[in-house]
């Protein structure tokens, strides 16, 4: 079996406590992961689909997975389903 990364680690516990911080979620990303928010969620996105992710934090993941879902439905929905957007 594989295991999550560090640095996938430390984008679970992000994605937890993001919220706390008073500064926006793009502006910490940047600060903490050295990557564009486009980077991150592409990143988030591939995170989200493996088992082991969910094994480490699964009440995270499966909250992300549901957001991810309930994104996708609306847009295809309101018919703005472009392929640029990547966020979780």
């Amino acid at each position: 079996m594989q295991v999550i990364t560090e640095r996938q680690q430390a984008m679970l516990e992000f994605e937890r406590t993001f919220w706390t911080f008073d500064e926006p979620k793009e502006t910490l990303v940047r600060a903490r992961f050295q990557c564009s928010a486009d980077e991150y969620y592409v990143e988030l996105n591939e995170l989200l689909e493996q088992p082991e992710a969910l094994e480490h934090d699964p009440l995270v993941v499966r909250r992300l997975q549901r957001q991810r879902v309930r994104r996708r439905r609306e847009r295809l929905e309101t018919g703005t389903d472009a392929q640029g957007g990547a966020q979780a």
